[in-house]
C-alpha cells in the first residue's frame, strides 16, 4: 500500500477551489455577493472573453482594512461568522471563507480597496495563492477586484470551459438573478465593452423584471405579499398565459440568496396545476424571508441548496398563497391578432433599446436629466437650476423619469394599473353579470359563444363539464357523501415494498373515499369496492399509477393527491366535443361554472374559456387601423 502523506498547500488550495470555482460565473458570483455583504449600494461587473481572461468587480462598499487584506485570501478566513454557533444564524450571502482563497488559487488576482477612515487605498496582488506585492495607492472608497487568466495554472480545468460566448451567457444570467434578488443595489454589467444590464437600485422589483424580461412578462404579473409566522413572501407570479415549457422562469430567493429547491418548485407547480397544461411551467419571482435558525444553508459549497426545518409548513404556505391569488383573478386568455405578433418579431432591437435605458445608474440618470433640462430651458434659467437645493433637483429628475417611463409602459405604473382595474372589473363568471350574458349559439357542436360587454367569450363544453365534474367529486370527498360499488371479480394489485408502505399509510383515506381494498396473500391486494362514479373506469393500471405516485417521498400530502387523481378519473364521464347540447343544458353548464373555485381551466390545465375583444375584431376587419 502506498505511504500516507499530507498534501502540499498548493494542491490543497486547488482541490478546494474545484469545489467553489467551476467557471467564470462562479468567480463573479462570489465577488458580487461579497460586495453586497459589504453594504455596497452600487456594483459594476465587467468581463472580457466570457470572463476567462478578465473579470473586474467594483463596489462602493465598506472596503477592507489594509492589515486584513492578506488574511482575506487565507482558507476559512471570513468576517461573517466567529464560531460554529453563528452558522445557525448566518444571514450574509457568503460565510465559508473559501471564495477569495479559491479564486486566488487558480487565477491572477489584484485588489484595490479603501475604507472610509483611510486617506489612501491599498493595491494587493496574489497569483496561484502566492502573494506578489502590496502598495499604497490613491483609490475611491470601496473595493475593486481584478481577476485575470482564470485556470492559468490548471490547464486541465481550463480546457473544460465552454466558448467565451457561452461562459459570458452564464455570467449574464447570474448577474441578472442577483440583481433581481437585490433591487436595492444598483448593478451594472459590461461585457466586452458593451453595457448589458443596468438596474437603478430604487428597490422596485417590477422595474428590474421589466428591464430583464420585457413588456409582455411585466404586463401579466400578479403581486404576492403575505406575512406568515413561518415565512414572509413578496414578489410577483405570472398569469398562466406566459407559461413556458421549462423551469427557467421559476425564480425564488430565500433571505436574498438565489437557490434551487425541489420543495419550493413542487409547491409552485402544485398551485399552478389546475391552471395550466401538463409540462408547462409558470413565471415566478418570489422573495422569501425565513428565520435563519430554521434553515441549513451550509449544505453545498456554492450555497445553491439548503434545507428547511419546517418543510411541510413552507410547502403549504407557498402553495396556498399562490393558489389563492390565482383563484382571485379572472384568468381568461385573450386571443391576439397576427399583426401584433409580427410587429413584435420585426423590431427586437427596439425592445432591447427600450429596456437598456429604462434603468441607468442613479448618478448617470441625474446627470443626463440635468443636461436635458438645461438644453430645453432658456439660458437665464439654466443658471438658476444650478442654484436649486439638492432635493429640488432630485424631484425634477424624478418627474422627468416618470415621463420617460410613461412612454415605455412604465413598470412602476403597471403595478398600480391592475389595482385600479380591479375596482371596475366586471367578471363574466359572476352571479351579478349572469343576467347580462348574451348566448349567441354553438360552434362546431363543441364551443358555446357568449357576448358580454365588449368581449366575445368562447366556452369549450368538454373542458367546462370536466371541471364541473372534477370539483363536484372533490366536494363529495370532503363531505363524505361518496357511495361505493362492488367489483366482481375484484382487481388484484401486486405492490412493491414502497407501495405497500404508502397504502398502509393512507389506508383510512382510501376507505373514506369508498374504496374497499384488502390483503390477498403475499404482496397482492384485492380491490373489491370503488367509488360509484369510478365503477366503469376502475382499471388496474390506473390504480397502480396512483399507488406508485403515493410511494414517492416527494409528496407531502398523499391524501390530497388521492382525491385529485380520483377526481381526474371521474372527468372521463364529461360531455365530449361534437356532442350537441340543448340551450337549457348550456345555460345549466354556465350556471355551474359560476360557483367553481377555478372555472378557467380544466383538471388537465387546458383553458375552459377564451375571449376576443370587440376592438380586436374591428381591427381584424379593418374597421379601425
Amino acid at each position: 500500500m502506498p505511504s500516507i502523506q499530507v498534501l502540499d498547500p498548493g494542491t490543497i488550495n486547488k482541490i478546494a477551489a474545484g469545489e467553489v470555482i467551476e467557471r467564470p460565473a462562479s468567480v463573479v458570483k462570489e465577488l458580487l455577493e461579497n460586495a453586497i455583504d459589504a453594504k455596497a449600494t452600487a456594483v459594476t461587473v465587467e468581463i472580457r472573453d466570457g470572463g476567462i481572461s478578465f473579470i473586474r468587480v467594483t463596489d462602493n462598499g465598506c472596503g477592507i482594512v489594509k492589515e486584513e487584506i492578506p488574511l482575506a485570501f487565507l482558507r476559512h478566513s471570513t468576517s461573517k461568522i466567529r464560531s460554529v454557533e453563528d452558522l445557525l444564524m448566518v444571514s450574509s450571502l457568503g460565510f465559508r471563507g473559501e471564495a477569495l482563497s479559491s479564486i486566488a488559487a487558480v487565477a491572477q488576482v489584484e485588489v484595490i480597496t479603501r475604507t472610509a477612515k483611510s486617506l489612501t487605498g491599498t493595491r494587493y496582488q496574489i497569483e496561484g495563492g502566492a502573494e506578489k506585492g502590496a502598495e499604497e495607492i490613491g483609490a475611491p472608497e470601496g473595493t475593486t477586484f481584478l481577476v485575470r487568466n482564470l485556470f492559468y495554472n490548471t490547464p486541465v480545468r481550463k480546457k473544460f470551459l465552454k466558448t467565451a460566448m457561452t461562459e459570458g451567457a452564464h455570467v449574464g444570467d447570474l448577474v441578472e438573478k442577483i440583481a433581481l434578488s437585490h433591487p436595492e443595489v444598483s448593478i451594472r454589467l459590461i461585457q466586452n465593452n458593451q453595457n448589458k444590464l443596468y438596474t437603478s437600485g430604487n428597490h422596485s422589483l417590477k422595474d428590474i423584471i421589466y428591464t430583464v424580461f420585457g413588456r409582455e412578462i411585466t404586463a401579466n404579473l400578479l403581486e404576492v405579499k403575505i406575512c406568515h409566522e413561518a415565512v414572509t413572501i413578496e414578489g410577483y407570479i405570472g398569469k398562466p398565459v406566459i407559461a413556458r415549457n421549462n423551469r427557467n422562469f421559476e425564480n425564488y430567493f430565500i433571505n436574498g440568496r438565489y437557490i434551487k429547491s425541489n420543495l419550493i418548485s413542487r409547491a409552485i407547480e402544485e398551485a399552478y396545476k389546475p391552471f395550466m397544461m401538463q409540462h408547462r411551467y409558470p413565471f415566478t419571482m418570489l422573495r422569501l424571508t425565513i428565520e435563519p435558525e430554521l434553515l441549513d444553508v451550509n449544505v453545498h459549497p456554492t450555497k445553491m441548496e439548503l434545507r428547511f426545518q419546517n418543510e411541510e409548513t413552507i410547502y403549504r404556505v407557498v402553495r396556498d398563497t399562490i393558489a389563492h391569488i390565482l383563484r382571485e383573478k379572472e384568468l381568461i386568455p385573450t386571443m391576439e391578432l397576427e399583426e401584433k405578433k409580427t410587429e413584435a418579431k420585426s423590431s427586437p432591437g427596439k425592445e432591447k433599446q427600450e429596456k437598456r435605458f429604462l434603468a441607468p445608474e442613479p448618478f448617470e440618470r441625474e446627470r443626463m436629466a440635468q443636461i436635458q433640462k438645461q438644453e430645453e430651458q432658456p439660458i437665464e434659467t439654466s443658471f438658476k437650476t444650478n442654484e436649486l437645493p439638492n432635493q429640488t433637483k432630485r424631484n425634477d429628475v424624478v418627474e422627468e423619469e416618470s415621463v420617460v417611463y410613461g412612454n415605455l409602459s412604465n413598470p412602476s405604473s403597471l403595478s398600480q394599473q391592475p389595482k385600479q382595474l380591479d375596482l371596475f372589473e366586471e367578471r363574466l363568471l359572476s352571479p351579478q353579470s349572469r343576467s347580462r350574458h348574451k348566448r349567441i349559439g354553438q360552434l362546431f357542436d363543441t364551443y358555446w359563444l357568449v357576448e358580454f360587454q365588449d368581449q366575445l367569450y368562447i366556452i369549450d363544453q368538454h373542458a367546462a363539464h370536466e371541471k364541473v365534474l372534477y370539483e363536484q367529486t372533490m366536494e363529495a370527498f370532503k363531505v363524505r357523501s361518496q357511495t361505493s360499488q362492488m367489483l366482481d371479480p375484484p382487481v388484484i394489485l401486486t405492490l412493491s415494498v414502497k407501495e405497500e408502505a404508502a397504502f398502509a399509510r393512507y389506508k383510512d383515506v382510501f376507505s373514506q373515499m369508498g374504496f374497499g381494498i384488502e390483503p390477498f396473500g403475499g404482496r397482492e391486494y384485492a380491490v373489491r369496492q370503488v367509488p360509484d362514479n369510478l365503477f366503469s373506469i376502475a382499471q388496474k393500471d390506473l390504480l397502480m399509477e396512483m399507488l406508485s405516485d403515493l410511494s414517492e417521498e416527494t409528496h407531502l400530502e398523499g391524501s390530497k393527491l388521492i382525491y385529485e387523481r380520483v377526481a381526474s378519473l371521474s372527468c372521463k364521464a364529461a360531455v365530449k366535443g361534437n356532442q350537441t347540447l340543448s340551450d337549457e343544458e348550456a345555460d345549466q353548464l354556465i350556471d355551474q361554472l359560476l360557483h367553481l373555485d377555478n372555472p378557467y381551466a380544466c383538471p388537465h390545465g387546458r383553458p375552459t374559456i377564451i375571449s376576443m375583444s370587440r376592438h380586436e375584431l374591428e381591427k381584424k376587419f379593418k374597421r379601425i387601423v
